[in-house]
């Protein structure tokens, strides 16, 4: 028979030198601000049900392990702050975030026709700036009294330096506009 012969009375671990009580855990700090529009950029969050809607996705990040800081936005997108543990995708949470809150509000508040937008946006920071981003997030109606969407995206990733097709920014624009 190949192979090594393990002694029983000694785990394979202590064989090869590993201590199971003493091996390294995996330790994180991942804070992260995820925006993402309603589809077709409609406003279609009623600021009737957006406190009920934002604890939903409160409840929805707590069970996939995370944690929760502030949720806000208007009735074409909404912001969220939390860290994030490494045990699933940012990808594969934003699109279950997506599902289960789509879900939520067409049962809820019988909004058939509502669905978000395919991409997002996100963004991490340090612990030292979650006042900051938390207080941005948290006036998003005063912001918003000011300047568009579209302009608060442009912002955020000419802050970031993340580039972009302007043809994913702006609102209700499909195609690159022509020089004509």
């Amino acid at each position: 028979m190949a192979g090594t012969m393990v002694n029983k009375q000694q785990s394979p671990c202590r064989r090869y030198g590993i201590n199971k009580t003493t091996m390294a855990n995996t330790y994180t700090q991942i804070y992260m601000h995820v925006i993402f529009a309603v589809k077709g950029r409609e406003s279609m969050i009623r600021p009737e049900w957006q406190d009920e809607l934002y604890r939903y996705m409160a409840g929805a990040l707590k069970n996939h392990e995370h944690t929760p800081y502030i949720i806000n936005g208007m009735e074409d997108h909404v912001h969220l702050l939390f860290g994030m543990t490494p045990k699933e995708s940012l990808s594969e949470l934003v699109q279950s975030l997506k599902i289960q809150s789509t879900k939520h509000i067409k049962e809820q508040y019988g909004c058939l026709s509502f669905a978000w937008q395919s991409g997002f946006g996100a963004f991490s920071y340090s612990k030292s700036f979650l006042p900051a981003v938390s207080n941005y997030i948290a006036n998003q109606k005063k912001h918003h009294k000011k300047r568009s969407f579209d302009d608060e995206m442009r912002d955020i990733l000419k802050k970031a330096e993340i580039e972009y097709d302007e043809r994913y920014i702006l609102k209700g624009v499909t195609k690159p506009m022509s020089d004509t």
